[in-house]
């Protein structure tokens, strides 16, 4: 079948919206005809090339044995929901009809790491970005091309710029059908991701200062995170100030625009004990972020890295003294340190309590026609989450 899709061809070049052809699915996979995307930073780094690696460092990846992917052209999003419009053969969990939140990450559920409860670090994840998929290991996704169809690399093998989406069975997340499709597309990725960043991966007790850096698309549900966490101080840092004015209606007590003031003010609420946690969640984060970060905590803290780097920043200035006399902790997180199967689920529980903002997460709603428009906005701080709402 033939479905309109937002196409990223290179570093630098604005999005595509063309017409992709899409395989049916074979066994092991679900149609699923998109409501929503969400516009993630994710999607952004690989336009500004922030995650694609130099040509020196492939030739590093390569001469080490790594895969290298062919980036582009690639089939943007891994955020969103929607409803199956029809299945392969021997898919068990859902079937025509049914609601499903998208997983960027279609684990296998048996490897070391699924077994042992980390199914966001399933191996499966080597072929997130292969144009094969990770079912069978053929290409489902090609793009017309007058000399013969070339296959596509969809983003974390999902690829929800589209208005249809071929996936595995193990990327999608079945929802209650009376959640709204918009609130179910958030948890497929960012608030998840943020959520756990503030709660899980942190260690966030009762009473802990906890200051998140950046209050976007992730970081405000790190906000949403650490109040549920029952943390007593929430400073939110951020240089929007409509993100700042709205961060107290998610739980933040304080609110300043940059690390500077952040030293300054936890410093005065903490008595010079300094913060429990602190996360980073900017929309890119640089070296010298995470030496500020650091200087934020108390003796035995811990600061959690969950936003992402430019892949070219091999470098970051740390005070390993202090790491090392003050017994600070500086970890990676991917998808909060959750497991989306039993995370999506629980969080729009939350929801439907009235625990959880879902729907004050989503600033703008935009065509997919209106794609760069949608990424202009993110790169100008505009949206807390911007969504793709499909007809």
């Amino acid at each position: 079948m033939r479905t309109k899709a937002a196409v990223l061809r290179g570093v630098g070049v604005d999005w595509e919206v063309t017409e992709i052809e899409l395989d049916p699915p074979r066994a092991g996979e679900v149609l699923v005809k998109m409501a929503y995307a969400g516009i993630c930073h994710s999607d952004e780094h690989f336009y500004t090339g922030d995650s694609v690696p130099s040509k020196e460092m492939e030739e590093m990846m390569r001469a080490s044995g790594v895969p290298v992917p062919e980036w582009f052209p690639m089939l943007g999003g891994h955020e969103g929901a929607g409803v199956v419009e029809d299945v392969g053969p021997e898919v068990r969990t859902l079937k025509p009809g049914d609601h499903v939140a998208v997983s960027f990450l279609p684990a296998c559920g048996s490897c070391r790491w699924c077994a042992s409860g980390h199914t966001y670090l399933c191996d499966v994840g080597a072929d997130l970005y292969s144009k094969r998929m990770t079912t069978d290991g053929t290409a489902r996704r090609h793009l017309p091309d007058p000399d013969g169809d070339r296959d596509l690399m969809a983003m974390m093998q999902v690829g929800t710029f589209a208005e249809y989406v071929v996936a595995s069975e193990r990327s999608l997340v079945k929802v209650h059908d009376w959640i709204p499709l918009a609130a179910a597309s958030l948890v497929s990725c960012g608030v998840t991701t943020g959520f756990g960043s503030g709660s899980v991966a942190a260690g966030t007790q009762p009473g802990d200062t906890v200051v998140v850096v950046g209050v976007g698309g992730i970081g405000m549900n790190a906000v949403q995170g650490a109040r549920t966490a029952g943390a007593k101080h929430i400073v939110a840092v951020d240089p929007v100030e409509f993100k700042r004015e709205i961060a107290p209606t998610f739980g933040a007590t304080h609110a300043v625009a940059d690390i500077g003031a952040a030293l300054d003010l936890v410093k005065d609420i903490t008595w010079g004990v300094m913060a429990d946690r602190v996360v980073l969640t900017p929309g890119v984060v640089p070296p010298d972020m995470v030496m500020a970060a650091m200087m934020l905590l108390r003796k035995g803290g811990t600061c959690v890295l969950t936003g992402m780097a430019k892949v070219s920043d091999l470098n970051v200035p740390l005070s390993l003294p202090d790491m090392v006399s003050s017994c600070k902790t500086l970890k990676g997180v991917l998808y909060g340190e959750m497991n989306p199967r039993d995370a999506m689920p629980k969080l729009l529980s939350m929801y439907e309590a009235g625990t959880l903002k879902l729907d004050e997460l989503i600033t703008n709603r935009y065509k997919l026609d209106d794609i760069n428009e949608a990424m202009r906005d993110l790169r100008a701080g505009k949206n807390i989450r911007g969504v793709i709402a499909f007809d």
